[in-house]
């Protein structure tokens, strides 16, 4: 195999927006791929699932072989033409694999015989990996603010008109809460890692998250990070009733069933989202007790027949007492729990974000 360029696993080709040519196996892209990378696989599973077997039984060669043999003819010509065509699209398009080795030089070597010659990132996927956990942890030792509130007070809008935040809810795809769930499907702990990773990429200073769990939806707050929050100051947004219920209404709601809207039309898109509205209250029945979830999904469905009927506002009879009897409870009884918390500012949303303007700016020269 002849000499083949490689470039270093360094995170500029992410904030460059790349387009990157992952060449593992779906089953491996699944898992976790680098952001910007589109999968155009040397192997599929079943064909490296034969070889792994045989490299296992008899050694690197026969696997080697073995490979050679099932990827050939047309399902070779296939697969070259694959990356031809996404170089056509992107020439500036890298190849990695696993770790930079076998995969992506055979994938070079191919390409590089039908005409073109790309580079692979030395140390692959492993390596690009480990610097983006790098930056999340190099994170945790920076400047951090974390902003907080009852649920409505429009948190992650607020991290959204910073230049300095992150949006962790928007990497993890869920708004953080029961009824966060997004109808895409959620990331894999490795994308979602992946994702704070290329943020971060943006922000070489302070940093201004929202107030999470270390569990949003399904992905897990890299632990360095979430003790770092943990002891990170605060502020706390401060709203009245009505104009949190509006808000919440944008969210589980209005924003919801857009997006359902556009990704399954009108009927299929209603039916969804009446599920899933349905199905999370009902797994608030322990905290609820169920004379009250009984009666919020009395309410919620009187919503759904008004909102068929063009009356989206119906669904604040639910909603208000969801507010008031459930998360309110829940946020001031962390409170009490958590009194060693340092409140920098307690204020409505504009000043909130002015104080977090302002905190930023004073970390940065500091």
């Amino acid at each position: 195999m002849s000499e083949l360029p490689l470039v270093e696993p360094d995170l500029a080709l992410l904030s460059e927006g790349l387009v990157l040519i992952d060449v593992r196996a779906p089953v491996e892209f699944a898992q976790g791929a680098l952001p910007g990378a589109v999968n155009l696989p040397l192997m599929d599973d079943e064909e490296r699932r034969l070889v792994g077997i045989e490299y296992k039984q008899r050694g690197q060669q026969a696997a080697i072989e073995l490979g050679q043999r099932l990827v050939s003819g047309g399902i070779k010509a296939a697969r070259v033409r694959a990356w031809m065509q996404a170089l056509e699209a992107h020439p500036d398009a890298i190849v990695y694999c696993f770790r930079g080795g076998l995969r992506s030089q055979i994938a070079q070597q191919w390409i590089s015989e039908a005409g073109v010659t790309r580079p692979r990132i030395r140390g692959g996927w492993k390596a690009m990996r480990q610097a983006l956990c790098a930056r999340i942890d190099a994170a945790a030792e920076r400047p951090l603010l974390v902003v907080g509130g009852l649920t409505g007070c429009a948190k992650t809008a607020l991290i959204q008109a910073l230049d300095n935040g992150l949006d962790l809810e928007g990497c993890a795809r869920h708004k953080g809460s029961a009824f966060g769930r997004h109808p895409l499907p959620a990331p894999s702990q490795i994308d979602f890692e992946h994702a704070m990773g290329r943020r971060l990429l943006a922000l070489p200073g302070p940093v201004v998250v929202e107030d999470e769990s270390r569990h949003i939806g399904t992905a897990n707050l890299p632990l360095t990070f979430w003790r770092a929050m943990v002891q990170a100051p605060r502020l706390r947004v401060e709203m009245p009733l009505d104009w949190r219920l509006a808000q919440i209404h944008k969210d589980y709601i209005d924003d919801l069933w857009e997006v359902y809207r556009q990704q399954c039309g009108e009927w299929l898109g209603w039916a969804l989202m009446r599920k899933q509205l349905s199905g999370s209250l009902a797994r608030l029945r322990k905290r609820l007790g169920r004379a009250r979830l009984d009666r919020l999904q009395r309410l919620q469905q009187l919503a759904f027949r008004e909102h068929a009927r063009g009356n989206r506002q119906a669904h604040e009879a639910w909603l208000a007492p969801l507010l008031t009897e459930y998360y309110d409870p829940m946020y001031r009884y962390q409170l009490e729990k958590h009194p060693e918390q340092r409140f920098l500012h307690v204020g409505d949303w504009e000043s909130c974000l002015a104080a977090a303007r302002e905190w930023s700016a004073a970390q940065a020269v500091s």
